[in-house]
């Protein structure tokens, strides 16, 4: 090759430098999308949660429905005259290990 394709050569590669790995360069665009899309699918979970927080203060202060739902669940409480039963919820025992009762067997 000549000399003259040589510095043509060379120019091109300085020009797509910064196309590719400068500033503003491919490579960092789709670095930002990506980091951009994780944020996007972190503020739509937390959109969510605000929206079910936003739904529970609404409801907390528009009736008493809600507030007597928690009272009872989170406080334990219960109203005047009313008679708190507890059901016990049956617990299966452990069944005995097979070694127990039985002497080891000799070989």
């Amino acid at each position: 090759m000549n000399w003259p394709t040589l510095a043509l050569v060379a120019l091109i590669a300085l020009l797509q430098y910064p196309l590719w790995l400068g500033k503003g360069g491919w490579v960092r665009v789709w670095e930002n999308e990506r980091q951009l899309q994780a944020q996007r699918q972190v503020n739509q979970k937390l959109a969510q949660r605000n929206a079910g927080l936003d739904a529970e203060v609404r409801d907390l202060k528009s009736g008493l429905d809600a507030i007597e739902e928690r009272a009872r669940y989170e406080l334990g409480m219960i109203k005047e005259g009313e008679i708190f039963v507890q059901v016990p919820q049956k617990v299966p025992l452990a069944p005995a290990p097979p070694s127990a009762g039985k002497p080891a067997a000799a070989k």
